[in-house]
């Protein structure tokens, strides 16, 4: 960072930055960890187990709470994947199940914005499209931070959810399904793109009406049609703007694409969503006749569903990487 000209290249210098810092984070874990852990050892071996039951009691909880941290900075060692590190773009699709699916969708992305806030990720609403009556049938955030996909792979594929529906005037069970997307994101200079394989179309940025609507053609629709890939962005204030962010994910998904081919384990992954129907689903959320929620691959189960829709996935995540590691 010191060296000459190292700031002359502004996105070269803010990735190292990033990267220095994502390092140095690991680096600063392990060494107030082992501190930590040797102050409390070095203590308790000057204790005098008769006189000093109070400083005892203390460590035991203190050695809990630190057993509790070295757990979860277990898991980065599971992310020594390529894209573990990268940010992503997580979308969020309506399934088979009519408006009870829509309205199902805006839960799943409420609860992964929940999990998200509660984890310091910075997120950006990249592209929406409400439902005809409730919920929504697309929405696409941009996420970043630490380890996205390296977190939130655990998500990719199909969610379905059973309950009394709350459209349904005779009170009957209901399933919806709805699924989710986690792409990593890359540099537009990873992947060739020629000009002459999109179809750009530009259209008004929807809303909920009144000041929020888009009277402007400032949303931005790319479609590369060598691949049928379409990517969308309207919630930038300018056309250009969208189209950058469009542009950004339109790499990410041709170069997920690329990786696939080559890679059998992404392929693997990316594979998992399949139809967004019966059958396909990852994870089931009960709230009729009871509450529950159940991820298909680990077998991991919470009675608190509520507790879940509310962003605590925290099991589901640690339970999939670990499963992932013994996987593969």
């Amino acid at each position: 960072m010191s060296a000459a000209g190292f700031w002359d290249d502004a996105d070269g210098a803010q990735k190292a930055v990033a990267e220095l810092k994502s390092l140095s984070g690991v680096v600063d874990e392990v060494r107030e960890l082992s501190g930590a852990l040797s102050d409390e050892v070095d203590l308790l071996e000057m204790c005098d187990e008769v006189r000093d039951q109070a400083h005892i009691h203390e460590a035991q909880e203190k050695a809990t709470h630190l057993s509790r941290r070295i757990e979860a900075f277990e898991l980065q060692t599971f992310f020594n994947g390529p894209n573990d590190a990268r940010d992503v773009f997580l979308a969020i699709h309506a399934g088979a199940g009519g408006v009870d699916s829509m309205d199902w969708a805006s839960m799943l992305l409420r609860m992964y914005r929940r999990w998200l806030d509660r984890n310091g990720y910075d997120v950006a609403l990249v592209d929406y499209q409400s439902g005809d009556e409730a919920g929504l049938k697309r929405a696409v955030l941009e996420v970043r931070g630490k380890y996205p996909f390296g977190y939130l792979k655990s998500e990719m594929g199909v969610h379905r959810l059973v309950r009394i529906s709350p459209f349904d005037a005779n009170h009957k069970r209901h399933t919806s399904f709805a699924s989710a997307d986690v792409i990593p994101e890359y540099d537009e200079i990873d992947v060739t793109i020629n000009e002459s394989d999109l179809k750009i179309d530009t259209y008004s940025a929807g809303g909920p009406g009144g000041q929020h609507v888009n009277k402007t053609q400032s949303a931005v629709r790319i479609t590369h049609l060598p691949t049928g890939v379409v990517v969308q962005c309207q919630n930038e204030r300018s056309q250009q703007l969208n189209r950058k962010v469009a542009m950004r994910a339109l790499a990410a998904k041709l170069h997920q694409m690329e990786e696939a081919k080559r890679e059998t384990e992404l392929a693997k992954m990316y594979g998992e969503k399949g139809e967004i129907a019966f059958g396909s689903q990852i994870r089931s959320y009960t709230l009729q006749p009871y509450t529950l929620a159940k991820d298909h691959r680990t077998g991991v189960e919470i009675g608190n569903v509520q507790a879940v829709l509310d962003g605590q996935i925290d099991p589901f995540i640690e339970a999939f990487l670990k499963w992932k590691e013994r996987k593969y």
